[in-house]
């Protein structure tokens, strides 16, 4: 029955075709689904009493795939695209924390994770445990049209992705140890409840919140809390001016291209079916890419004469950032606009918090990821319409209305997670004496001072 519930709230969050009269889910004690609307799949089940449905062999092998994709934008993509951005003595430092996090991350939400985002809502904030440990879930317990085993490890692969984008906001100086404990508190004090909120049975659902890939989870709320990070670990040596360049922009680059192609299972693995939902959402965030990756260059070349390797795949990552959220709802003429605009609103966003806020968030996790998650979430309210190639809005939903919803996920997930992360940073540095290497070790480079290997024979 939870498992039911759960994906049956799924599939209000992830509507591919909302274009028509709305209508009460019966039993569900959900909000209003769209009548005669394509869910996440076909067969995407109801409560267990209205509806008994058998996993479906190619759906179920579409999200397992699609799981080794997300997988893929973390181990190696992120790790990779990371690393090239450091210093060489650095590099290894970040593949070690980016393996070290997907590691721990998976455990967590093994034990407490997944329940926590998906298991029988606790006043509509947060889930409760009883599928700690995967309790309840055998391999042939269905989830709509896929076993639940299935979905709980394609959500698994998102957890791993929010908990690793936050390393580049302090990469090459923090202590190994506070790093993996403060991504432990974060995965279960904001990613969960977020998760929760908007993907589980929460009040953000609840409420007609459109957030196809739990943008709000991943993005908004990773890219909050790695400025609050980065501002609690403190800038590097050199910060702003003579920061040293990329040490291996084709690693960023090679990494970003991974990231574009897991990207694939981001978006269309949230539709939950092998459909032609799931190549519409993939196409949304391939020419988001594309166009964020142009725009982005553009600007470069018009203020520098100039086009770089680096800014053009920063340009393709945000505007899968922003494409992610709105993927479902939305047409390739949307997941355009939504790449140019992240194209450049995040590398505006990027300048700022270096040069006017003074934060070192040294990667640009906010800059790309908070920025763009919430330019994603909130411009799918006027973008899914049919107008643009959009799915268009529930019956009787204006755009203001839902514009005014997703602009209360953002608030709500932005203002959570900089106080918990706040709170988290400040525990976790006195329990460690300090998020911080020191002096030495931050000079010799995180890969020897720390691990005792080099990435390099320098």
């Amino acid at each position: 029955m939870r498992a039911d519930r759960r994906l049956t709230t799924l599939a209000v969050t992830a509507l591919g075709d909302v274009a028509e009269g709305v209508s009460e889910m019966p039993n569900s004690g959900l909000r209003p689904v769209p009548a005669g609307a394509a869910l996440v799949a076909a067969s995407v089940s109801l409560p267990a009493a209205a509806q008994d449905v058998a996993p479906n062999a190619g759906d179920t092998a579409w999200v397992v795939v699609a799981s080794a994709l997300v997988l893929l934008v973390t181990l190696p993509g992120l790790a990779m695209f990371y690393a090239g951005l450091v210093r060489a003595q650095a590099a290894l430092s970040v593949f070690v924390q980016c393996f070290a996090i997907a590691c721990l991350a998976s455990v967590i939400w093994l034990a407490v994770g997944y329940s926590l985002a998906f298991d029988d809502s606790v006043f509509g904030v947060v889930g409760g445990l009883g599928n700690a440990f995967f309790a309840g879930i055998a391999p042939d317990t269905p989830a709509g049209s896929i076993p639940e085993i299935v979905f709980a490890v394609f959500q698994m692969t998102f957890a791993i992705v929010a908990a690793s984008l936050m390393v580049g906001a302090f990469v090459e100086r923090i202590k190994f140890h506070a790093a993996l404990i403060v991504s432990a508190l974060w995965l279960v004090a904001v990613y969960a409840p977020v998760c929760h909120w908007v993907r589980g049975d929460g009040w953000l659902a609840a409420l007609g919140a459109m957030d196809f890939t739990g943008g709000l989870a991943v993005h908004v709320a990773a890219g909050v809390s790695a400025l609050v990070l980065a501002a609690a670990v403190g800038p590097r040596r050199d910060f702003p001016d003579a920061i040293r360049p990329p040490h291996s922009p084709g690693m960023a680059a090679a990494g970003a291209a991974l990231l574009w192609v897991g990207w694939f299972g981001f978006s269309g693995g949230s539709r939950l079916a092998a459909d032609g939902g799931a190549g519409m959402a993939i196409a949304a965030v391939h020419f988001a890419a594309a166009s964020g990756a142009i725009v982005w260059s553009a600007i470069e070349w018009a203020r520098t004469g100039k086009m770089s390797l680096v800014g053009a795949a920063t340009g393709a990552v945000a505007g899968l950032a922003a494409a992610a959220p709105a993927s479902g709802f939305v047409g390739p003429v949307g997941g355009v606009l939504l790449g140019a605009a992240a194209g450049a609103v995040c590398r505006w966003a990027a300048d700022r918090v270096r040069r006017t806020w003074k934060i070192d968030d040294s990667l640009g996790v906010f800059a790309v990821h908070g920025a763009g998650g919430i330019l994603g979430i909130l411009l799918v309210s006027a973008l899914a319409g049919t107008a643009l190639g959009g799915h268009g809005l529930p019956s009787g939903v204006t755009v203001a209305h839902q514009l005014g919803v997703q602009t209360v996920g953002v608030i709500a997930t932005v203002a959570w997670a900089a106080l918990v992360t706040f709170v988290i940073a400040r525990v976790v540095a006195v329990l460690v004496g300090g998020l911080r290497v020191d002096e030495e070790d931050e000079a010799v480079g995180l890969d020897l001072a720390t691990h005792g290997e080099q990435g390099y024979d320098l």
